[in-house]
């Protein structure tokens, strides 16, 4: 399968996601602590003149700095490999208070996040999509503020890729 089609399927499967009782089944947890991140594709300074993901999706083919929180659904993260979703930071997560123990999947607010997410690729020099794990490659996990540098790519139905060279991971 190619890298836009699961994408595509990423950014589709995350909207039509929720915090549902099948998410709580999954028994998906926040990483508990952060792993090293990758000296290559992680920034040590935050960039200037990032865009919020809504922004962001208006957006295509063209180099951009993207601001967001890892999650969208109970699973943001791809297996294998450095994708994972991203949903504006200013749609707000569910609280546990809320009953929702997976607050990343944004059950609360999935009407406000369709338009707001996006999936991000952390690409190599040569353009493919790194085959590690993002928690690995980043250091990061649920919930994780991030802002990536990289060319922002639309599929048809309007979901915003980014192809991510360089990332800051907020603390």
């Amino acid at each position: 399968m190619n890298v836009k089609s699961w994408g595509a399927m990423l950014v589709a499967a995350t909207v039509a996601g929720g915090c549902g009782e099948a998410d709580r089944q999954a028994g998906t947890t926040p990483a508990d602590t952060a792993h090293s991140p990758d000296a290559a594709y992680v920034l040590a300074a935050e960039p200037s003149g990032s865009l919020g993901v809504g922004e962001a999706r208006r957006l295509a083919d063209e180099e951009v700095t993207v601001v967001g929180r890892i999650g969208g659904s109970a699973k943001p993260f791809v297996d294998g490999l450095a994708a994972f979703t991203i949903v504006d930071p200013s749609i707000p997560y569910c609280a546990d208070e809320e009953g929702c123990p997976t607050p990343w999947d944004y059950c609360c607010t999935q009407n406000e996040v369709k338009d707001n997410i996006a999936t991000v690729e952390i690409v190599d020099d040569q353009g493919q999509t790194v085959a590690k794990d993002a928690k690995a490659l980043l250091g990061v996990k649920e919930l994780s503020t991030v802002v990536v540098q990289g060319k922002a790519r639309r599929d048809e139905q309007g979901n915003l890729t980014v192809l991510a060279s360089k990332v800051f991971v907020k603390k």
